[in-house]
């Protein structure tokens, strides 16, 4: 269809079905319109741990997964990386206390390389002595787990935060020896790097159409 002299790509578009990867049970993320389907590769696809799971204790945890392959009409994702939403980390925040934030870049067994944010709130305020000594625990922990975790597994340690194991879980055991914690959080990660035949590459996904571009 023609429509001013020019055609209309929108009526040429194929919708395809997206989906988590394995860890999440390949759940269904939703649908994506494209005419060709390379240019789905590198898409990101944003969803609440709530949407795959159905449990809104969850409702707050962001999760992105990138388009890496497409097969028929289902493209296959990667995670990305995860977030908890600002205003469930303002929720947490109250005066007279202390938050705690760790920024660690570490690795996991089979070679991913992954930002991870954790966030530690105190009942009461505490001394810069002791913020120290709690981050330090935060970067034990959250380094000790990932060399012993696979990627897989390190996820669900992160985003499931409520459960018995989880890294909250582990810091918050650890830490409150130090000083009494309110709660703590993963609030963010980000995977950097991925494993590759010649070691760590950098884990950008680009389609085959933005290749031939440059």
């Amino acid at each position: 269809m023609v429509r001013g002299g020019v055609r209309d790509t929108w009526k040429l578009k194929k919708w395809y079905r997206v989906v988590a990867p394995p860890v999440f049970g390949e759940a269904f993320l939703g649908t994506t319109p494209a005419d060709d389907p390379k240019k789905l590769i590198g898409r990101v696809m944003e969803v609440t741990l709530f949407d795959i799971t159905g449990d809104y204790s969850y409702v707050h945890v962001k999760l992105y997964f990138q388009i890496i392959r497409v097969e028929g009409d289902t493209a296959y994702t990667r995670f990305k990386g995860h977030e908890l939403l600002r205003d469930y980390i303002r929720s947490l925040t109250r005066r007279k206390s202390s938050k705690i934030t760790g920024i660690f870049d570490v690795w996991t067994k089979d070679g991913y390389g992954l930002r991870v944010t954790a966030m530690a709130f105190t009942r009461y305020r505490c001394k810069t002595s002791q913020k120290r000594a709690i981050r330090k625990i935060m970067q034990d922990i959250i380094e000790s787990k990932a060399k012993e975790s696979t990627l897989d597994e390190f996820i669900q340690l992160m985003v499931f935060g409520d459960q018995e194991g989880s890294l909250p879980h582990l810091i918050d055991e650890s830490a409150r020896k130090i000083y009494p914690l309110r709660r703590v959080e993963i609030a963010k990660s980000k995977l950097l790097w991925i494993p590759g035949p010649r070691g760590p590459e950098k884990a950008v996904v680009v389609s085959p159409l933005q290749l031939k571009a440059r």
